[in-house]
């Protein structure tokens, strides 16, 4: 009796919200960077994305996330690039047992601790 394999989707939304608590779970980051398109999403929807600051770019075997964030002063931007690529990597993985081929950090900015 042969076995039916069954093809499971995971979709764009689902996998930016985990590279992004992956993300916010990481030391030195101090929030996700909402950039152009959650500006429009908020103008014209009156609300935030749900994936604040990721992009999901899939393509025929390939996963590649962009992730802008905002960094806490003080940390080593790029021990914090790292950690941020093993972590979603990690969870990615561990969530949907894909695998990512790249994870693109853009840091827009950092905040100090007195900064609301």
């Amino acid at each position: 009796m042969a076995e039916d394999k069954e093809i499971v989707t995971v979709s764009d939304d689902v996998l930016a919200v985990c590279a992004i608590n992956a993300t916010l779970k990481t030391e030195g980051v101090a929030e996700m960077a909402g950039g152009l398109t959650n500006t429009i999403s908020k103008k014209t929807r009156g609300k935030e994305l749900v994936a604040k600051g990721a992009k999901v770019t899939k393509s025929k075997d390939q996963i590649e996330i962009d992730l802008h964030v905002i960094v806490s002063y003080g940390c080593k931007i790029p021990q914090v690039a790292w950690d941020i690529q093993d972590n979603v990597k990690n969870e990615i993985r561990s969530m949907t047992n894909m695998k990512l081929n790249a994870v693109n950090i853009h840091v827009e900015g950092v905040k100090r601790d007195d900064q609301e």
